[in-house]
C-alpha cells in the first residue's frame, strides 16, 4: 500500500481522534494509525485476549501501556495496574475501578488474588459473565517484576510449597484462560520464556515494538519475514498481529489527558 507521512506526534487531543476512539466498540483499543493511513487497533474478543509492548529505553512502552488501559477503562472494564517503578503509572492512583499496586509484596498479593478472580470467573455462566466487567491487568517492566516476585517467594516458601511463584501461577492461568475469564494481560516488557514458560509469540495475539534490535525482533515475532527495520523515533514502532506486521505512529496520551477524560462525568461511560 501507498505509504502517508505520519505526523511527528499523534496526540490525544488532535482533531476527530479522541471521538475516533469512543466510537470503537467495546473491548477494542487504538494503538495508532500506520504509514498507509490504517487505524491499527487492538480487539480482545475478536483477536487476541493479550498484548505484549516492548521497547528500548524511551521507547514509549510505558505510554502505550497506559493509552490502552485507559481506553478499556473508559468502556467501563476495571484494571489492576502494577507499577514496580512506583512513579510510571501514577495516573491509576486513586481512579474509581483501579486497583495501583507497586511494591515487590503488594504485586505479589495482587496477583494471588487475580488467580482466585480467574478461577471465580471461569465458574460464572455466560450470561452472568457478560455483565461481569472486564478485568485489564496492566504491568510495567514485566521481565524484571517477574524475576523480582520468583526471588520474593524463596524468601519464604516452605519446603513442602511449590517451587514455582503463586503469582507467577496466577498470571499463567490469566493468559491460558483470559479470554475465557474476560481477563486480559498488557505487558510491557518480553517476559524470559524459562519462567512463564512459553515464547511470548505464542501468549500474545498483538506485539508491539519500537527501538528494538532486529535480533530483539525476530525473537518476539519470529512469524513476520522479512523482519521489518526498527525505527528510532518515539511513539513509531511497528504492530504485529496476525503475522502482519504495520508500521504504527502511537497515540500520545498524558497522565492528565487519563485522568480528565476518565473523571469528568460528561466524558465516561455509565
Amino acid at each position: 500500500m501507498k505509504e502517508t507521512a505520519l505526523p511527528m506526534m499523534l496526540s490525544f487531543s488532535a482533531p476527530n481522534l479522541r471521538e475516533q476512539i469512543e466510537a470503537l466498540p467495546d473491548g477494542t483499543a487504538l494503538i495508532g494509525i500506520s504509514t498507509d493511513g490504517r487505524a491499527i487497533a487492538v480487539d480482545l474478543d475478536a483477536e487476541c485476549p493479550h498484548v505484549l509492548i516492548c521497547t528500548s529505553t524511551g521507547g514509549g512502552s510505558t505510554t502505550v501501556l497506559r493509552l490502552l488501559t485507559a481506553q478499556f477503562l473508559h468502556e467501563g472494564a476495571h484494571a489492576l495496574v502494577l507499577d514496580p517503578k512506583r512513579i510510571s503509572h501514577l495516573w491509576a492512583r486513586g481512579l474509581p475501578s483501579v486497583t495501583h499496586r507497586g511494591t515487590v509484596a503488594d504485586i505479589h498479593d495482587a496477583l494471588v488474588g487475580l488467580g482466585g478472580e480467574t478461577a471465580r470467573r471461569l465458574t460464572l455462566t455466560d450470561t452472568e459473565l457478560a455483565v461481569t466487567p472486564r478485568l485489564i491487568v496492566s504491568m510495567d517492566s514485566a521481565n524484571s517484576t517477574l524475576r523480582q516476585l520468583t526471588r520474593y517467594w524463596e524468601t519464604f516458601r516452605d519446603k513442602d510449597d511449590p517451587h514455582t511463584s503463586p503469582a507467577v501461577t496466577a498470571l499463567e492461568a490469566a493468559l491460558r484462560s483470559g479470554r475465557t475469564a474476560r481477563v486480559h494481560i498488557l505487558l510491557d516488557g518480553p517476559p524470559a520464556s524459562s519462567i512463564l514458560g512459553a515464547a511470548p509469540h505464542e501468549l500474545f495475539g498483538t506485539v508491539v515494538l519500537a527501538r528494538v534490535s532486529t535480533t530483539t525482533l525476530q525473537r518476539l515475532a519470529p512469524v513476520t519475514d522479512p523482519a521489518p527495520k526498527p525505527s528510532k523515533h518515539r511513539g513509531h514502532g511497528h504492530v504485529i498481529q496476525h503475522g502482519e506486521v504495520h508500521e504504527t505512529r502511537a497515540v500520545w496520551m498524558t497522565d492528565a489527558d487519563v485522568v480528565t477524560w476518565l473523571t469528568d462525568s460528561d466524558n465516561t461511560q455509565s
